[in-house]
């Protein structure tokens, strides 16, 4: 949809990926702009909403605008035992396993690349910013693809690729111990086709930190594609960087882009509230 048809007011951060949207909360949270919002984010992949400062509640409600939010990859439980509408990515932690997480953020991935069906969407708002570093960069993967020439596309398409714990684990830690081996042989594993062909018909390359190797392929030859594959689809042309100040609220396509932060020191007090919206198809 383009952005001239949007009755917000709104505007392209970059050829290729993200848009702006200039709205108060009352505009936000009642509704009815919720088409209008997920198709310029199907659109442009990133929608950035400059000094939103929207509250923990306002979040929820404006994210249940939008499709059915999601808790269950949130990943800590709140102290009734249940999983979390808001998820804090706090870089306060003294735990080594949480430090190590967040450390994977730095990472270029999508969410849920393990998953049949991952998130569709994610919402972060900035509660407070790291006095250096921690911007975040989406790359569209889906725009990435498209510029291939047709007869690569052709044959990538015909690939699978394992993403697994253990390769996002050894990114971290590339000397493991054997009982941390086995610790992360225990993660998740699955086997996605390279390119995910959507039912809107958009195409999307499914690399990462978590793809592990390519089915089939010899194992040198599969890093080379790999690597080569995640170099292409973040090219500065393909790329958006958030400069973050605080009450900022970005959304994201998680179907259709690769994302990372910039490192930044842990227990610097840089502190992200992110809510999610459940996905709706699965990758094939």
């Amino acid at each position: 949809m383009p952005v001239a048809e949007c009755t917000i007011a709104a505007t392209d951060l970059t050829p290729l990926i993200g848009a702006r949207i200039d709205a108060d909360a009352g505009t936000l949270l009642s509704g009815g702009h919720a088409a209008q919002i997920r198709a310029l984010l199907a659109a442009r992949g990133v929608l950035v909403f400059p000094a939103a400062a929207l509250s923990d509640e306002q979040q929820i409600a404006f994210t249940a605008t939008l499709g059915t939010p999601a808790h269950e990859n949130n990943g800590t439980l709140g102290p009734d035992g249940k999983p979390q509408a808001i998820y804090k990515v706090d870089a306060a932690q003294d735990d080594q396993h949480a430090i190590r997480r967040l450390r994977n953020n730095f990472l270029w991935h999508l969410d849920g690349s393990m998953h049949e069906v991952p998130i569709l969407a994610s919402i972060l708002s900035a509660k407070r910013i790291a006095p250096a570093g921690g911007q975040t960069e989406w790359a569209n993967s889906c725009a990435a693809f498209a510029a291939l020439p047709m007869e690569e596309q052709a044959e990538l398409a015909k690939l699978r690729v394992v993403h697994a714990n253990w390769a996002l684990a050894a990114r971290q830690n590339p000397e493991p111990s054997y009982a941390e081996f086995q610790q992360s042989r225990r993660g998740p594993s699955k086997s996605q086709p390279l390119v995910w062909q959507h039912a809107s018909g958009r195409k999307s390359l499914v690399v990462g930190s978590t793809a592990a190797y390519v089915e089939g392929m010899d194992p040198v030859e599969s890093q080379d594609l790999l690597v080569r594959l995640r170099d292409w689809v973040t090219r500065p042309q393909f790329v958006y960087r958030h400069e973050w100040q605080v009450g900022d609220m970005v959304m994201w396509d998680n179907t259709a882009t690769l994302h990372r932060a910039l490192p930044y020191e842990m227990n610097c007090g840089r502190l992200m509230h992110r809510t999610m919206l459940k996905g709706e198809e699965p990758i094939a």
